[in-house]
C-alpha cells in the first residue's frame, strides 16, 4: 500500500493532513469533503491513517496502470490464474484492538467499525477473501456482518457443522488491487490468484499461526469465528442510510501483527470509495453477460446510484431487440441492480447529462421501459420489501434502427 500511496502522491492525488485529527467523526468528515486520498499524519495523536485510497476511477487507473475507460474491458478478460508464492510466516503478538485508530463514522453507529479489513478464511481445503464490516466489541473481539449465502458464511457453516471454529486472518492496509480482488465475485477460492494476476502474475503471501495465508499488509489480525453471536448495528451502508440491527457472528482475535509505524486504512461508509469498491467489481461481470447477447462497449455502475443499484450500459445494436436482452442479462449478472439504462456508443456513460439526453430523446415510455415486479433486489435498498424483494426497471435509451439519422446530433467536420 505504501508504494501505491507514493504513486498517488506523484500524480497529485494525495491530500496531507498534518494537524491532529480524531478518529471519532472528525477523520470521516474530512474524507467526505474530497475525492483525493487523505493521509492523516496525526490520527488520534500519534498514529497514521488513510481514507479515500481508491475513491475515484482515476485512483484505480493508477493502481491498474492503464486508462480508466479501459478498466472494465480489460478486467472482463481476467483468467484468475496469478501465482501466489509463500514467503514465510507471520509472528503474532497479543491483540489489542483499542490500540488501533478504528473510526466511529456517524452518531448512530453502534460503535467503532473496521471498514476496509479483508477477512481471509480457509476450511476444508477451500479459501476465501472478502470485506466485511466489523464492530469492535472489546480488545480482542469483533462482530462481523456475514451475509447469508456468501462465501465466508458458507465456510463458517461448514466448520460449525463439524463442531469446529473457522480460522480467519484479517488484513488492514493492503495494496488496493488486493482489496479490489477481495471485493470481486470470482470462481471459488480464486481471490488471491486474481489479486496476483492484477499485480503482474505474482503475489507474495505469508502464513499465520492458524494456517490462514495473507498478502502483505500494514496490520494483520488472526483468530477464529465460532457459533457465538451478538447484535451488530446500526451502521451506515452503501445508500447512506442506517442498516438495521441483526445478530452477527463474533470473531475472537488471538494474535496481532503490525508493521513499524503502521498506516491504518479506513473506508467511509456510503462514501465514494465504498461505492466504487462495492459496485465496480461487478462491471466486468455485467460486461461479460451482456456480451453474450449483443456487442457491448462499456459498463458503469453510477455514483448517483450508490455505485451499486444503477447501471448504464453502452452497446452497439445488432438487432432492434438487443437493448431489452442486454437489460435482462445485466439483471442476471448483478441481482442487486435496480435500474438499468442502455445507450448507444455515441453516449458518454460517465457523463450523466449525456445519459439523461439519451433518455429524453430516445425513450418512448410505452415501448422502451421494462418493469419487472416481485424480484430479488438488494437488501440495502431502503424501499425493499422484507430483506430484498423489489421492482426492477430497464430503460432502452437507444436509437431506433433504420432511423439513426433522425436521432444523431449535429456536429462539425474535423
Amino acid at each position: 500500500m505504501r508504494e501505491f500511496i507514493q504513486k498517488m502522491r506523484d500524480a497529485g492525488l494525495v491530500e496531507d493532513i498534518e494537524y491532529e485529527v480524531s478518529s471519532l467523526y472528525e477523520a470521516p468528515k474530512i474524507a467526505s469533503k474530497t475525492g483525493k486520498l487523505v493521509f492523516f499524519h496525526k490520527l488520534d495523536g500519534d498514529k497514521r491513517g488513510v481514507m479515500n485510497v481508491t475513491a475515484s476511477r482515476k485512483a484505480l487507473s493508477v493502481a491498474f496502470g492503464y486508462d480508466e475507460r479501459d478498466i472494465v474491458r480489460k478486467l472482463s478478460e481476467a483468467q484468475y490464474n496469478g501465482v501466489c508464492e509463500k514467503k514465510g510466516d507471520i509472528s503474532m503478538h497479543p491483540p489489542d484492538l483499542f490500540s488501533l485508530p478504528v473510526m466511529k463514522h456517524f452518531p448512530k453507529d453502534a460503535g467503532r467499525y473496521l471498514t476496509s479489513a479483508i477477512v481471509f478464511s480457509e476450511y476444508g481445503g477451500v479459501s476465501n477473501a472478502s470485506i466485511h464490516r466489523m464492530l469492535v466489541l472489546d480488545r480482542n473481539h469483533l462482530a462481523a456482518r456475514l451475509v447469508e449465502g456468501r462465501h465466508t458464511h458458507t465456510l463458517l457453516k461448514a466448520a460449525l457443522s463439524k463442531g469446529e471454529r473457522l480460522p480467519v486472518a484479517i488484513t488492514i492496509g493492503t495494496h488496493p488491487l488486493v482489496t479490489f480482488a477481495a471485493c470481486t465475485r470470482v470462481p471459488e477460492g480464486k481471490e488471491l490468484s486474481f489479486a496476483a494476476e492484477l499485480m503482474g502474475e505474482n503475489l507474495s503471501v505469508y502464513e499465520c499461526s492458524n494456517g490462514v495465508k495473507v498478502p502483505d499488509a500494514e496490520i494483520v489480525l488472526e483468530g477464529y469465528i465460532s457459533s457465538e453471536k451478538t447484535d451488530e448495528g446500526p451502521f451506515v451502508d452503501i445508500t447512506g442510510t442506517y442498516d438495521p440491527v441483526r445478530p452477527a457472528p463474533v470473531i475472537e482475535i488471538t494474535g496481532m501483527h503490525m508493521k513499524n509505524d503502521p498506516i491504518f486504512h479506513g473506508i467511509l461508509p456510503g462514501g465514494k470509495e465504498h461505492r466504487l469498491l462495492m459496485g465496480m467489481p461487478y462491471e466486468p461481470k455485467i460486461y461479460r453477460y451482456v456480451a453474450g447477447v449483443t456487442t457491448v462497449k462499456n459498463v458503469s455502475l453510477t455514483t448517483g446510484g450508490c455505485g451499486y443499484l444503477h447501471a448504464v450500459i453502452q452497446i452497439r445494436k445488432n438487432t432492434q431487440g438487443d437493448p431489452k436482452n442486454a437489460i435482462m442479462a445485466a439483471f442476471a449478472a448483478h441481482t442487486s441492480l435496480k435500474h438499468v439504462v442502455i445507450v448507444d456508443d455515441d453516449i458518454d456513460i460517465y457523463d450523466m447529462e449525456d445519459v439523461e439526453y439519451a433518455i429524453a430523446t430516445r425513450v418512448r415510455g410505452d415501448e422502451d421501459i421494462m418493469v419487472i415486479k416481485g424480484v430479488r433486489g438488494s437488501s440495502l435498498d431502503p424501499c425493499r420489501i422484507g430483506d430484498g424483494m423489489n421492482v426492477k426497471v430497464g430503460v432502452d435509451a437507444t436509437m431506433v434502427m433504420g432511423r439513426e439519422d433522425e436521432f444523431k446530433r449535429a456536429e462539425w467536420d474535423d
